[in-house]
C-alpha cells in the first residue's frame, strides 16, 4: 500500500470529498470535476483513474460512477407540450407527473423542455445535442408524428405513451384502451334502461377519437342494437361547439336515453345542453365522458378514468428494460357517478367484468 491509498483507505465511504479523490487519483481538483460534469474532455486513462478513486472512497453512489463509465445520464427527454398541438391538458399533465414520481424507482429521473414551435424534430435534436439525456418518453402520439421514425433512424432509445400508428410494427409504447372504454360504458347504461344511447366524439379522423367511436358501435352490437346516423354528433373540443352538437343530439334522441362521449371537454357541453333543454341530468338523460377530470367529478358526470399511474410506471419499464419490448395496452376504469343514475332508488349497474368504481 503506497502512502497516498494509506492516507485516504480510512475515509468513511460517503465522506470523502473532491479534494480528497484529486489527491487519491493524483490530479487536480477541476481534473475531477471535469470527469463528473463534462467527461467527453477528459483523456481516457485519467477519466478511469479518477472513476476508480470515485468507486473506492464513495465520494459519489455507486451507481454515478458506473453511468459516466457508460457515459449514460440515466436522464430522459420529455416535451411538456408534445407536438406543439392543441389537447385537453389534464391527462398529460398527469402523466407527466406520474413519470416524474416513477422516475427514482428506475434508477432515472426527467427531462423535460419545450417544443421548438417551427420544426417538431428540432427540439429532440437539441436536447440530445446536450448530452443530458439518453433517450425521450413521447406522448401524444398521431398519424403523421415524425418523431418515432427520426429517432429510430437515430438509434435514440425512446417510449410512446400512445400507439405510434404509421409504424405498427414498433413493440415500444403503451396506451389506453379507450375502445374497450368506452363500450363497458355503452354496457353500463344499457344496464341503467337508457333507451336509446348515443355518441357525442370528434370529427372523423383522429385515431384516439375513431378508437372510442368502434367502443360506442361495438357496444350497441354487444347489446342487440344497431347504430343509427343520427345518434351521433360531432364537435371539436371546445365547450360552446360542444353543447351546440349536444343539443342538436338530444332533440333526435329525446328524454330516456343517453350520451357517451370522447372527452369530458364534449361532456362538459352534453351536461350543458340537458340543462338548457330543462330535463334532468341522469333522471331523464344520461351523460358518460371521458378522462375523469377534476370537472367530471365536480359535476358527479360518470366518466372513464385512464390508470395514467399505471401506465407511467409502464412506460419507465419499458424504456429501462427493453430487452423484450412489447406494446402495453392498459384497461380504463367507469367511475359512475349520479349524471347515470335515473333514479335514486335503482342505482346503475353492469354485468361486464371490466372493474366500475361508483361514488354516491
Amino acid at each position: 500500500m503506497t502512502d497516498l491509498t494509506r492516507a485516504t483507505a480510512d475515509i468513511p465511504p460517503g465522506r470523502a470529498t473532491i479534494v480528497d479523490v484529486a489527491r487519491a487519483a493524483q490530479v487536480s481538483r477541476q481534473t475531477v470535476s471535469n470527469v463528473l460534469n463534462r467527461p467527453d474532455k477528459v483523456a481516457a486513462p485519467t477519466l478511469e483513474r479518477v472513476l476508480r478513486e470515485i468507486d473506492r472512497l464513495g465520494f459519489t453512489p455507486h451507481v454515478t460512477a458506473q453511468q459516466l463509465r457508460r457515459r449514460k445520464a440515466a436522464a430522459y427527454g420529455f416535451e411538456v407540450n408534445p407536438s406543439g398541438h392543441g389537447r385537453m391538458g389534464h391527462i398529460l399533465d398527469e402523466f407527466l407527473v406520474q413519470l416524474t414520481v416513477a422516475a427514482p424507482a428506475h434508477g432515472s429521473h426527467l427531462m423535460t423542455f419545450a417544443p421548438d414551435p417551427d420544426d417538431v424534430i428540432e427540439g429532440y435534436r437539441q436536447t440530445l445535442a446536450t448530452g443530458l439525456v439518453d433517450g425521450f418518453v413521447l406522448a401524444d402520439t398521431r398519424p403523421g408524428d415524425p418523431r418515432p421514425q427520426w429517432l429510430l433512424d437515430h438509434h435514440v432509445p425512446f417510449v410512446a405513451f400512445g400507439r405510434v400508428w404509421d409504424l405498427p410494427e414498433l413493440l415500444q409504447w403503451v396506451d389506453v384502451d379507450g375502445g374497450t372504454g368506452v363500450r363497458d360504458a355503452v354496457a353500463h347504461l344499457v344496464a341503467a334502461g337508457y333507451e336509446r344511447i348515443g355518441f357525442l366524439g370528434w370529427p372523423a379522423g383522429s385515431p384516439v377519437g375513431d378508437d372510442r367511436r368502434s367502443g360506442w358501435l361495438a357496444g350497441l352490437a354487444d347489446a342487440g342494437r344497431t347504430a343509427s346516423a343520427v345518434e351521433a354528433e360531432e364537435s371539436v373540443q371546445d365547450l360552446d361547439q360542444a353543447t351546440a352538437a349536444a343539443e342538436r343530439l338530444l332533440r333526435r334522441l329525446g328524454p330516456g336515453s343517453a350520451v357517451v362521449c370522447a372527452s369530458d371537454m364534449l361532456a362538459l357541453g352534453a351536461v350543458r345542453a340537458v340543462r338548457n333543454t330543462g330535463l334532468a341530468l341522469g333522471a331523464d338523460i344520461g351523460v358518460v365522458g371521458f378522462d375523469d377530470t377534476d370537472v367530471a367529478e365536480a359535476l358527479s358526470v360518470t366518466s372513464i378514468r385512464q390508470p395514467i399511474a399505471e401506465a407511467a410506471r409502464t412506460a419507465w419499464d419499458l424504456l429501462t428494460s427493453p430487452q423484450s419490448p412489447r406494446p402495453v395496452l392498459l384497461s380504463p376504469v367507469l367511475t359512475v357517478r349520479s349524471s347515470t343514475t335515473r333514479t335514486p332508488s335503482s342505482p346503475a349497474t353492469r354485468p361486464r367484468d371490466t372493474p366500475i368504481t361508483e361514488e354516491q
